[in-house]
C-alpha cells in the first residue's frame, strides 16, 4: 500500500465467522494475501493490500466518536430519541455513514468484541499490529475479546516473542482455516502448508496463552481422500488441542476452481453420507483433548453437534448415529429439511408440522434418489 494513498473512510471487509456476529467489524487488510485455495471463490480476482495503519487508527477514531454521539441521544437506557439518531446521521458525509452503522450495530451488541479483517490480519508487521491494538485497548477498554484470522504458514514465521507481545496488546483469539491436515488434500487443493506447518502454528498460538478456533472441512479429501482427511486432521488436533473446533461442510461453488475439477472428474465430491461418516471418524478419533467442538454454520448437516471434550463427546456422536441407522428415505427427508432450512437439528424430524412440509418440498420438487444429490448441492451453495 502507498503511503501516499488518501484515506477514504471507514471500511469493512465482506467476511466474518458466524461467532463473530456482534463484533465490531475493523479492517486492517483488504482481500487475501494468499489467494489460491481451490474451495474458495471469496477473494478471486481482487488484489490484497494493507492499510496504512494511521487509517486503520483513523477508523478507531471514528467509532470512537459515534459511539459517544450515539450514546448521549440513547442514554443509558436506550433507546433514546430515533429522530435524533436520524439527524446525526444526516449531518455526516457520505464517507462516515458506514462509521455511524458500524458504531450503533456494535453498541445493540454490547460492545464487547472486535474482529480484524480481512483474511489474514496477521501477515502486516507486528510492531504495526501492535500499534493498532494498544490504539484500541486504549479507546475501547471494556471489550472483552479481540479476534482475527490468519493461515497456519504466516503463525509459523512469526517469533514466539513477537506473538507473546501481540498476545499482551490485547489479541486473545485466532481463527485458522487447517480445513484439512492430510497432505495429499492440502497440496490439491493449493492450501499453501503442510500438516507439519498447521502444528506449529496451532501449538505457538496456544503458547503465547491466545484462544484458537481451528477449522475442519468434512468433504475435502473428496471420494479418494476421505478416510485420511479425517484421521489426519484429527491427529494434527490432538497435537494442537485447540481451544475450538469447528466443523465447516465442504460446498463447491460454481465461481471456484475445485468445481471445475469436479465437473473435470479430477474431484469426486462426496454426498452428506459419505460426508457424516467421514464427520463420524473424525470425531471418534480426537483424543486426550478438551478442545469445545462447535458445528455452527448452516452449511453443516448437524448443528447439535457441539458439545466439550472429552465428556460431550457420546452426546456429540447420537445425532451421527441415528441419521446412519435411519433407511434412505428417512435420510432423503432429513437432508431435504436441513438443506432447505426447514429442520435445524435432527429431533426437528419429530416434529409433525416440519415433516409434513420436509415431505410436501419433497414431493413439490419432484426429489428423488436420482437427484437428490444435484438438489442438496444447489440448495448449499445458496448458502455460501
Amino acid at each position: 500500500m502507498k503511503p501516499s494513498e488518501n484515506y477514504q473512510g471507514f471500511e469493512t471487509g465482506p467476511i466474518r465467522p458466524p461467532s463473530e456476529a456482534k463484533s465490531l467489524m475493523l479492517r486492517i487488510t483488504r482481500n487475501c494475501p494468499w489467494n489460491k485455495c481451490k474451495f474458495c471463490s471469496l477473494y478471486k480476482g481482487k488484489k490484497f493490500s494493507a492499510r496504512p495503519v494511521n487509517h486503520v487508527i483513523k477508523d478507531i477514531d471514528a467509532i470512537r466518536y459515534y459511539v459517544d454521539e450515539i450514546q448521549k441521544i440513547m442514554g443509558p437506557s436506550g433507546p433514546g430519541n430515533k429522530q435524533d439518531l436520524i439527524t446525526l446521521q444526516a449531518g455526516r458525509p457520505e464517507n462516515e455513514q458506514m462509521a455511524f452503522h458500524s458504531a450503533l450495530n456494535w453498541i445493540r451488541g454490547k460492545k464487547k468484541s472486535i474482529f480484524l479483517q480481512d483474511a489474514n490480519t496477521m501477515i502486516i508487521k507486528p510492531d504495526d499490529l501492535i500499534k493498532i491494538l494498544l490504539h484500541v485497548q486504549k479507546s475501547f477498554p471494556q471489550v472483552e475479546r479481540i479476534t482475527s484470522y490468519a493461515r497456519s504458514h504466516t503463525i509459523a514465521r512469526i517469533s514466539e516473542e513477537n506473538m507473546t507481545r501481540i498476545a499482551n496488546a490485547g489479541l486473545n483469539r485466532i481463527h485458522i482455516g487447517m480445513e484439512s491436515a492430510c497432505n495429499e488434500v492440502l497440496a490439491f487443493v493449493k492450501k499453501g502448508v503442510d500438516k507439519k506447518t498447521h502444528i506449529i502454528a496451532g501449538q505457538k498460538v496456544k503458547r503465547a496463552g491466545i484462544e484458537l478456533s481451528e477449522y475442519f472441512m468434512p468433504g475435502l479429501g473428496g471420494e479418494k481422500y476421505s478416510r485420511q482427511n479425517a484421521l489426519h486432521t484429527a491427529d494434527a488436533m490432538n497435537q494442537i488441542n485447540p481451544d475450538f473446533i469447528r466443523i465447516r461442510t465442504l460446498a463447491t461453488p460454481e465461481s471456484s476452481e475445485l468445481f471445475k475439477d469436479c465437473q473435470a472428474g479430477t474431484f469426486s465430491k462426496i454426498g452428506d453420507l459419505q460426508t457424516t461418516e467421514e464427520l463420524r471418524l473424525f470425531l471418534d478419533n480426537l483424543s486426550g483433548i478438551t478442545s469445545t467442538v462447535k458445528s455452527d454454520h448452516i452449511l453443516n448437516l448437524f448443528q447439535e453437534v457441539e458439545g466439550c471434550l472429552p465428556n460431550d463427546k457420546e452426546q456429540m456422536m447420537a445425532s451421527i448415529h441415528s441419521f446412519l441407522l435411519m433407511n434412505a428415505d428417512e435420510q432423503m427427508i432429513y437432508r431435504i429439511g436441513r438443506r432447505t432450512g426447514i429442520f435445524s437439528k435432527l429431533d426437528d424430524m419429530k416434529n409433525p408440522e416440519l415433516l409434513k412440509h420436509a415431505e410436501d418440498t419433497k414431493n413439490r420438487y419432484k426429489i428423488s434418489t436420482d437427484n437428490l444429490e444435484e438438489f442438496t448441492d444447489e440448495m448449499m451453495k445458496r448458502f455460501i
